[in-house]
């Protein structure tokens, strides 16, 4: 069959133009992808108990990566903790990161990690990470509450699976007995879907009474959050049910690995101190300064121990007493006041 030149131009036109339009519709509906498989960073840091388990759980999430299509990065530095480096991760996975201190990451690095989950990034918290930075109540929110204690030993618990069409307990029996370190809670935040409770009737030393939540799952701020309180013991971390309740737990923190959408960060990025300057105010006229306060005509007010209020003028620069507290109270003790 002979096919003329003219319509041999027309084919080739629309062969161009159909494969334009592929091009960008492929083009705006990957957009919005990272460009290579999804990556989570585990972080398991800990400031006073390191748990023996840490080393088995990284090699467990490494291998469930290696067989899920998931890349692992590991790291105890709280330094990945900036967006330049976060901006690379579906997930971050808080393995065991036990820290009485409140020094898990510093003033920088919290608002870097509220910056990323706001723009889309997800969160896996895993035992011991709901026993961090206590005071810093984004994280709480995040995690979903608070260690609170747990009993001396480890026990046999059974554990009820309230919803078994999430990915984290799809397919785990309804009553699943469990050997682990069984965590008390503390400001639990009402707002997560719960997933698994223990039941408290079957071990000794739990104290959130008929529903003690040991797994849950939310969308927060922006992001998802998943925390397990499972994963105390080295065993754990061997476990066929339990591998597959972390599986899903990741998966669905991970979500659907698009990138970060930072525009709809809320936090406020930490100036460097570099930016400031200090410049001295006064120097010698205080005497254990407690508490201060600047006014709106940048003038300073400081309270003292001793119950002085003194004044610091923005204008001539001086500082003077404007009022007192009496503060202290004559004690039994010779020489010896009360305040």
């Amino acid at each position: 069959m002979k096919i003329s030149k003219g319509f041999n131009k027309t084919l080739c036109l629309k062969s161009i133009l159909a494969a334009i339009t592929i091009i960008t519709i492929f083009g705006i509906s990957s957009c919005n992808q990272k460009d290579s498989v999804p990556r989570v960073l585990v972080f398991s840091k800990n400031t006073y108990f390191f748990h023996s388990s840490i080393p088995n759980g990284i090699a467990a999430i490494e291998k469930l990566g290696a067989e899920n299509s998931f890349k692992v990065d590991t790291t105890t530095n709280a330094d990945y903790f900036n967006e330049d480096s976060l901006k690379n991760y579906s997930a971050v996975i808080f393995l065991n990161t036990a820290d009485n201190s409140g020094s898990l990451l510093n003033n920088y690095q919290e608002a870097a990690f509220e910056r990323y989950i706001q723009s889309g990034g997800g969160y896996v918290g895993i035992h011991a990470a709901s026993d961090a930075e206590q005071d810093w109540g984004w994280y709480g929110r995040l995690v979903g509450g608070y260690f609170n204690g747990h009993p001396d030993k480890w026990q046999e618990a059974d554990l009820h699976i309230v919803d078994s069409t999430f990915p984290a307990t799809k397919g785990l029996p309804a009553v699943w007995k469990r050997t682990d370190e069984w965590y008390n809670f503390k400001k639990l935040n009402k707002d997560v879907h719960v997933l698994i409770t223990i039941d408290e009737n079957t071990y000794t030393g739990g104290t959130n009474g008929a529903n003690h939540p040991v797994s849950w799952y939310h969308d927060y701020d922006g992001g998802r959050a998943f925390y397990t309180a499972l994963g105390h013991t080295e065993e754990s971390y061997t476990e066929p049910l339990f591998l597959k309740h972390l599986l899903g737990g990741i998966e669905y923190a991970m979500g659907d690995n698009k990138s970060l959408d930072y525009s709809k960060a809320k936090t406020l990025p930490v100036p460097e101190e570099n930016r400031f300057v200090k410049t001295m105010l006064s120097q010698g006229e205080f005497f254990e300064p407690t508490e201060l306060a600047v006014l709106p005509n940048l003038d300073v007010l400081v309270i003292q121990r001793r119950g002085e209020i003194l004044l610091y003028s923005n204008t001539t620069r001086k500082v003077k007493q404007v009022g007192k507290l009496d503060v202290y109270w004559r004690t039994s003790v010779p020489n010896v006041n009360a305040e």
